[in-house]
């Protein structure tokens, strides 16, 4: 099972994708914390798309809607699990990033996937237990989850692998 996970913005977007295989079986449930197949979610891509200030607006949700496009074909995820609007006092800004979540939630729905969202407390709440955890327990907590490798991943891309892992959860796959 793979889910495409997107922290929206239309500066920043964060990307990754996530993948749950079924390991050998592990008989002790002191090991797998419960009987059965264990499973662990890996990265197989993330990445930080960014889209320059000097472009007009229509042509960044292009480029954003492109590289999504690209990215579901080339992982081929079942899954899309987008972070809901966090309403904030820039009303523009909101304007702005639910536009990318439309670009974003289309390619998707083109390409058949099921769409899953949640909120940023959800989110806190799948990766921490704590519905106000703070970004730097948020990202302690996601490196303790899954293997994200020695290089620095910015903090969108870390938000996009908290969003995948929260679907995983939600879904209970």
């Amino acid at each position: 099972m793979r889910i495409l996970g997107i922290d929206p913005g239309f500066e920043r977007l964060g990307i990754a994708v996530l993948e749950r295989a079924d390991s050998p079986q592990i008989e002790s449930k002191a090991l797998s914390g419960r009987y059965g197949m264990q499973k662990k979610e890996k990265v197989i891509f993330s990445e930080c798309f960014k889209t320059s200030a000097k472009l007009e607006f229509a042509e960044r949700l292009l480029l954003i809607g492109e590289e999504a496009r690209k990215i579901i074909k080339k992982y081929k995820p079942e899954i899309l699990a987008i972070e809901t609007l966090f309403l904030n006092t820039n009303q523009k800004t909101v304007m702005r990033v639910a536009e990318v979540r439309g670009v974003v939630i289309y390619e998707a729905t083109r390409a058949r996937l099921k769409i899953f969202e949640a909120s940023p407390p959800q989110i806190k709440i799948a990766t921490t237990g704590y519905g106000r955890a703070n970004k730097e327990q948020m990202m302690k907590m996601v490196r303790m989850l899954v293997e994200v490798g020695n290089s620095k991943k910015s903090d969108d891309e870390m938000d996009a692998i908290a969003i995948a892992l929260t679907a995983f959860a939600h879904i209970g796959i």
